[in-house]
């Protein structure tokens, strides 16, 4: 028996939604990462692109389990010497651009490279309510009832 390799011409993409509300960053951050990368899938094939595309609504309303809220730091460098920059989770999620936490999050669960930075394409998050792909058709997905550890209780 040979082994299965899937060719680019043959993969087929859907399209899913998740609502992000009230949904662990984490565990979330993993499932949108096994759909980018098609693990999910029987025709999984490591270098080939054949995830589907998923789109995050309400990205703002994720939340994060224990101090992270408040304690767990985002690091970036300018370029220049001593130009290493620190952000708290609370600060960016009050900020401008919350989706950002889970975007960070899956983009660290895909692997480096070419094909990683492909699959990353596939990711749309919207921090509300509102997001402009409904001509493609997404099929819901609902993570929380995958499992009861996914939402965070009170």
């Amino acid at each position: 028996m040979a082994t299965f390799v899937q060719k680019p011409a043959e993969v087929e993409k859907k399209w899913i939604l998740i609502d992000a509300e009230g949904l662990v960053v984490g565990r979330l951050a993993s499932i949108i990462a096994n759909h980018l990368r098609g693990k999910h899938k029987a025709t999984y094939t490591p270098h080939v692109d054949d995830g589907d595309n998923v789109i995050v609504i309400n990205a703002e309303k994720a939340v994060l389990t224990g101090k992270k809220y408040t304690d767990k730091k985002y690091y970036w460098h300018t370029g220049y010497p001593g130009g290493i920059k620190e952000r708290t989770a609370r600060q960016i999620i009050e900020g401008r651009f919350p989706e950002r936490i889970l975007e960070k999050a899956v983009e660290r669960m895909v692997p480096r490279g070419p094909l990683g930075r492909r699959q990353m394409k596939n990711l749309r998050v919207y921090a509300g309510t509102n997001h402009p792909h409904e001509a493609q058709q997404p099929t819901v997905l609902d993570v929380a009832k995958l499992n009861a550890k996914n939402t965070r209780s009170a």
